[in-house]
């Protein structure tokens, strides 16, 4: 029987397997999706969602409680600045576990982690960005133009 026995091992002791973690969910938090192995993703996601929990909260001791758990303070502002107000309407399930496909070098198989609407968010930016380039082409074209006239 396996009463008590709950959680994944990763093959790895307490330490290392704490660390893994801690980076993932750090990772996951900062890039809003991030490539690894199935076993790994799913034991990441219940993190993932519990940082978020937390940022929903917004306390001080929330605060505190993801900083300790979280590598970098650019997670902590991250979270609980844009991803906790973003789920705020959500009760639970903030994140998703997408299969890709296997590794190339050893065969494991690869899932992808995202948190939900970071489509969205991306697309929203990466047009944003597209915009700027243009106005930014438009502007140095128009410069050029202007000292064309002038001459």
């Amino acid at each position: 029987m396996r009463h008590n026995r709950a959680g994944f091992k990763l093959k790895r002791n307490i330490s290392a397997r704490r660390a893994l973690l801690r980076g993932l969910v750090t990772s996951a938090i900062l890039e809003e999706r991030i490539v690894t192995t199935v076993p790994k993703a799913k034991a990441a996601k219940p993190i993932v969602e519990k940082m978020i929990t937390l940022a929903k909260r917004d306390t001080l001791h929330a605060r505190r409680q993801a900083a300790a758990f979280l590598l970098t303070p650019a997670a902590v502002q991250k979270l609980f600045d844009q991803i906790g107000p973003r789920f705020t309407q959500r009760n639970g399930g903030y994140t998703r576990v997408v299969r890709v496909g296997v590794r190339k070098g050893d065969g494991a198989e690869t899932a992808m982690l995202e948190l939900v609407g970071s489509e969205l968010v991306r697309r929203a930016a990466d047009r944003a960005k597209r915009r700027e380039e243009r106005l930014k082409q438009l502007q140095q074209g128009q410069e050029t133009d202007g000292e064309q006239d002038s001459k």
